[in-house]
């Protein structure tokens, strides 16, 4: 068959190429490659109706004298493809920095708190609520009342060095905005003297002298947790722009608390009384450790359920009863404190729970729930799984994918030259349209043939599927998934964007103790990584690895060792957990995606 005088165009320059119809898609590239130096891997040939694969007949495209071809596609030592821009700002070292800017620089180690006395019980609050990125950017925009500032603004030139509390501001919020402030200025253990001294002066009981006389008594950090956040639930305010009236609201009510159903049930037969229903907000949830309390789900289900004893207005007496909690909404920081402490009569000290709990970092919620939040969060949290299970099965196959292409590298596969392939993998597409050559062969193949098969020996002809394409059509199944997840969030869950619409949180932070009583002993915190900051203000993927705050010492950890923070002897154990909601892709997120932009895993 006679060959086509066609036209191609690449990079403003037009090349005449005879095209040759009994020729592959892939033997035309290398044709072109002789023209452009542009490998054929790296071309992108446009046709009508779509792009020219490697496998298409040129017979079929129905090629005209002097058509015009368009290519895409630069070599791959192309100098202008590689060309180094200068950088938009000037290049600084880190000696060249003030102690702020290297503080401030993505993947800076985070400041500690020096130990003033047995403050390690404070210190380690601070770090793990310091992990709460909304909180840091709301204390920013906190102001003190008049009357509190009026108080202060003698001594506020001591506060910038950590000594306000010499004598400054009592205004425990307004001492917290300025250490995490400092905090974020510097590397070293910062002093935390204006926020200890704000502490004790809101809440006495911090300031409790120690037995011997010396110094200042060991505290628990769980206390001081609550006491921490109520004061922040009823200082920090935030404004609801959305609202005409723009009423404002507590800002701990809106991330951090969330509302339990309650039912209260006589426990004896003989009442004949209905269940009283109620409501109650709560801050944390309590994991109570029995004998056989074993995992943090077994304790949490036992704080759930209660046992009160209260007059019964039908038996006029006191009897036993049972309150039921179930969660009607969930906020986004989740707190789970391990009851650990207890009284104890005979030694009149605060006594640790030893045995080992378990815990995990991601904590399904739902089971604790009302049946009316089960319904809404269920196909949520189960479409997600679905998802996330997609996403595994394509990582995995992009894998095995690369390890195959390394196998057949080291088998010598790509010695052949780029004809040579092309030449090969004609032969073998001949090779098979022909079939077995002798009956011998013929009765070697497979009985049954699928109708794919069948209708390939008919026409003779393959579909190839690229790499590209392939991952294209396994992204866009993913980004369905995740339009469909969309999909079922309830509105009126979807409308309160300070919950948990998921029902899934993943572990951010862990307070521990390491000791046996809660008057002596060791706190100490660990914090999870966040991904660094790019140009853009987008955040990286993270890393997985962790940050141990002791006292002023920060070290880096692997994730392995918060899954060892279990308990069961006098070492470090875990005190508290803060759990953060597993957020849902937003629509600009997915328009990023559908894009090509940066995908986020669930």
């Amino acid at each position: 068959m006679a060959t086509i005088p066609i036209i191609v165009k690449h990079q403003g320059k037009k090349y005449p190429v005879e095209l040759d119809p009994t020729a592959t898609g892939e033997t035309f590239k290398y044709q072109l490659y002789s023209l452009t130096n542009v490998e054929p891997e790296r071309q992108k040939i446009l046709i009508k109706g779509g792009q020219l694969k490697d496998e298409t007949d040129l017979s079929t495209l129905g090629a005209k004298p002097n058509q015009i071809f368009i290519m895409m596609g630069t070599p791959s030592g192309d100098p202008s493809a590689a060309v180094v821009e200068k950088p938009k700002e000037k290049i600084r070292f880190l000696e060249d920095m003030t102690e702020a800017e290297a503080a401030q620089t993505a993947g800076a180690t985070p400041a500690g708190l020096q130990n003033l006395g047995n403050t390690c019980y404070m210190n380690s609050t601070l770090q793990a609520l310091r992990g709460i990125p909304e909180l840091q950017e709301e204390l920013m925009r906190y102001s003190e009342s008049s009357d509190t500032a009026s108080g202060s603004s003698g001594l506020t030139n001591l506060s910038q060095f950590g000594l306000g509390g010499l004598g400054a501001s009592t205004d425990l919020t307004a001492s917290l905005r300025d250490l995490y402030k400092q905090m974020g200025e510097t590397q070293e253990g910062f002093p935390p003297l204006m926020f200890l001294n704000a502490l004790r002066t809101a809440f006495p009981q911090f300031a409790q002298k120690a037995k011997d006389g010396r110094g200042y008594a060991q505290q628990d950090a769980e206390e001081a947790w609550s006491q921490i956040v109520a004061q922040l639930r009823n200082k920090l305010r935030i404004k609801d722009s959305s609202k005409e009236d723009a009423t404002s609201s507590s800002w701990v009510d809106k991330f951090m608390s969330g509302r339990f159903e309650t039912t209260m049930t006589c426990d004896e037969p003989s009442a004949s009384e209905e269940p009283t229903v109620g409501s109650e907000t709560f801050l944390k949830l309590d994991c109570n450790i029995r004998v056989d309390t074993n995992h943090l789900r077994e304790g949490i289900k036992i704080a759930l359920n209660e046992s009160i004893e209260k007059n019964s207005p039908s038996l006029g007496r006191n009897a036993m009863y049972t309150k039921s909690l179930r969660i009607s909404r969930l906020p986004k920081y989740l707190p789970v404190h391990f009851v650990r402490f207890f009284w104890r009569r005979d030694t009149n000290k605060k006594a640790k729970i030893m045995r080992k709990v378990t815990f995990d970092a991601e904590l399904d919620a739902v089971e604790f729930c009302t049946e009316t939040l089960k319904k809404q969060l269920i196909p949520i949290r189960d479409k997600i799984r679905e998802v996330r299970k997609e996403e595994e099965d394509f990582e995995r196959a992009r894998k095995r994918q690369k390890r195959m292409k390394e196998e057949n590298k080291e088998n010598g596969d790509d010695q052949l030259g780029p004809i040579e392939k092309a030449k090969e993998r004609e032969r073998q597409r001949e090779l098979r349209a022909k079939g077995p050559a002798t009956e011998t062969g013929l009765a070697s193949e497979p009985a049954e043939t699928s109708k794919k098969d069948a209708d390939t020996a008919m026409t003779g002809t393959e579909i190839f599927k690229t790499d590209d394409e392939v991952e294209a059509e396994r992204n866009a199944s993913i980004l369905t998934s995740k339009k469909e997840l969309l999909a079922l969030v309830n509105p009126d869950l979807a409308a309160d964007t300070g919950a948990n619409q998921t029902g899934l949180y993943e572990l951010r932070g862990v307070v521990t103790h390491q000791g046996s009583s809660a008057d002596s002993g060791h706190y100490t915190a660990y914090v999870k990584k966040s991904g660094r900051k790019g140009p853009d203000g987008k955040i990286g993927e993270e890393d997985g690895k962790w940050w141990w705050f002791n006292d002023d010492r920060v070290s880096e950890v692997d994730a392995d060792k918060i899954m060892s923070l279990s308990g069961g002897g006098e070492s470090h154990s875990a005190l508290i957990l803060l759990y953060r909601a597993i957020e849902l892709p937003t629509v600009e997120e997915l328009d990023v995606e559908e894009k090509g932009g940066q995908v986020r895993k669930m």
